[in-house]
């Protein structure tokens, strides 16, 4: 198979679909590889270390496209891009479809095989593609609160960690996930006041194992959302519904009973939010203000460490990708963690998740791959 990576061009999105260490596993499977010239160059990979890898430099992305037989990417398919997938494709990166209509539209149109990395599963019913990333994600979600609490960037001018006379900062997760996981662990280790919230008794029980009482637990209703949505200096949304549209947790009218300056990180924004007033920004303009809450909404944060989360995807992907590259979409028939990924295929959707978010009618993966 000819298998096929473009340079991404998303605003400030600087990771790639295959590293030149994948390269050489795709070939060493027999497989040609198609990279575009540049492709490589946020992670410090120059076409070089492609060629030495294996691959065959193309000079532009539509060579990558109209030559490859599977499309490895990072972020989902940009307008031009999906014009330029076909029939008998196979697409593999991240899709995030639920809240993207227009992509959707876009893929079912194209006739490509697109395979999601963020609802391919495991046997522990984790997501497997997605959790590095949401690792990545979940860090970062704190740096990034924390720049935004300061006072000079919009926010209330406090340090999360405080100092010896000063109370620490407060900082509120939502979801107890990998996203929420590893943010209470970076919050945590500032020193910060941290609260996470979930829905999940038994996941609150294994978060309380694992801080041992450093981290505070809480019961997910309404009452205690708005308590500690009120006392926080920063809140977390790390809620996910798998291939789903996140739920509005934090509404337009909490925001009055918030801190001035105080912040809201929406990981969930490429799921389309958890917080009512969100709306997707990018690393060029990451936030904005609404009733005096700063809002941090950048879509593909983990693009700002495009070295350590391109090896991290990698890592994770690779295993997946060479199935399809050996197999083809019997890969899909063969094992039905891969076949949870597929979201389209020959203008269908196959992903219920998707589907009922979007209003489309859902066909089992199987019956449309049989056919």
């Amino acid at each position: 198979m000819r298998v096929g990576c473009p340079k991404e061009i998303k605003n400030h999105e600087y990771r790639v679909g295959l590293t030149p260490g994948s390269v050489r596993e795709y070939v060493a499977h027999g497989h040609e590889v198609l990279v575009e010239t540049g492709a490589g160059a946020g992670i410090g990979a120059d076409d070089n270390a492609y060629r030495a890898a294996g691959a065959t430099i193309a000079k532009t992305a539509a060579d990558v496209f109209a030559k490859s037989d599977m499309i490895v990417k990072v972020k989902e398919p940009q307008p031009n891009e999906w014009a330029q997938l076909r029939d008998g494709q196979i697409l593999y990166t991240y899709l995030h479809l639920a809240p993207d209509p227009e992509q959707t539209k876009g893929l079912l149109g194209s006739g490509v095989t697109a395979v999601a990395y963020e609802t391919v599963t495991d046997d522990r019913g984790g997501l497997p593609l997605l959790a590095p990333m949401s690792e990545v994600a979940g860090r970062l979600s704190i740096q990034a609160g924390a720049t935004a609490l300061q006072k000079a960037n919009g926010g209330r001018g406090v340090l999360l960690g405080g100092v010896p006379g000063v109370l620490p900062g407060k900082v509120t997760v939502l979801g107890g996930g990998v996203v929420g996981l590893h943010a209470a662990k970076m919050a945590a280790g500032l020193g910060a006041d941290v609260t996470i919230i979930d829905r999940s008794i038994p996941r609150l029980r294994q978060l309380d194992d694992i801080f041992g009482g450093r981290v505070h637990t809480r019961y997910s209703t309404v009452e205690a959302l708005e308590e500690e949505c009120f006392s926080a200096d920063v809140v977390i949304g790390a809620v996910l519904i798998p291939g789903a549209a996140a739920p509005k947790l934090v509404t337009r009218e909490m925001l009055s009973g918030m801190k001035k300056g105080s912040v809201l990180v929406d990981v969930a924004i490429d799921q389309g939010g958890c917080f009512e007033t969100s709306h997707a920004t990018t690393h060029a303009d990451p936030t904005y203000e609404v009733d005096g809450v700063i809002h941090y909404c950048v879509a593909n944060m983990p693009g700002a460490v495009p070295v350590t989360s391109a090896h991290a995807l990698n890592n994770a992907t690779l295993h997946y990708g060479l199935q399809l590259a050996d197999k083809g979409l019997k890969a899909l028939v063969d094992d039905h963690h891969l076949r949870n990924g597929l979201n389209v295929h020959k203008g269908k959707i196959t992903n219920r998740a998707v589907a009922e978010a979007l209003g489309y009618e859902m066909v089992e993966p199987k019956a449309v791959l049989a056919a």
